[in-house]
C-alpha cells in the first residue's frame, strides 16, 4: 500500500512472498494445495524467462501462467495507493503487447476472445 516506488531493497523484499507463499502452501496431499503452491510459486514468472525464478515457456506450470495473466488483469483493472486503474481497452491492449514477452501467447488469444463487456 506504499504511496510511492519501491525501494531496490523492498522489491527484492516484495519477490520473496512467491517462495514463502509456497513454503506455507507445501507439502499437502490435497491437490488443490499441491496446485496452489506451484501458483504461489510461479506466478511471477514470465513467457521470456525474465519473472523472478527464471523459468520460460512451456516450463513454467499452466496453473501459473493462468494466475499470472489474472494478477496482472487486476492489477491494471484497480485503483492502487500510487496509481489509478487503467480503462479496460488500455488494459486488454497491455496484455495483449506483452504477449510472448510476460504472458503465453495462447493463454492471451484465449483471454482476449473472453466476453468481458460487463467488466467495463
Amino acid at each position: 500500500m506504499k504511496q510511492s516506488a519501491l525501494t531496490p531493497e523492498e522489491f527484492e523484499l516484495i519477490k520473496t512472498h512467491t517462495t514463502i507463499g509456497a513454503a506455507i502452501l507445501s507439502g499437502s496431499s490435497f491437490p488443490v494445495l499441491q496446485v496452489a503452491e506451484e501458483i504461489a510459486r510461479t506466478h511471477h514468472e514470465r513467457w521470456d524467462g525474465s519473472g523472478y525464478g527464471g523459468l520460460a515457456a512451456e516450463a513454467i506450470p499452466l496453473p501459473g501462467r493462468i494466475v499470472a495473466l489474472g494478477d496482472a488483469f487486476d492489477a491494471m483493472t484497480h485503483d492502487r495507493p500510487y496509481r489509478q486503474a487503467s480503462e479496460l481497452e488500455d488494459a486488454l491492449a497491455e496484455i495483449e503487447r506483452m504477449g510472448g514477452r510476460q504472458f503465453d501467447p495462447a493463454l492471451v488469444r484465449a483471454f482476449r476472445s473472453l466476453d468481458l463487456g460487463e467488466l467495463s
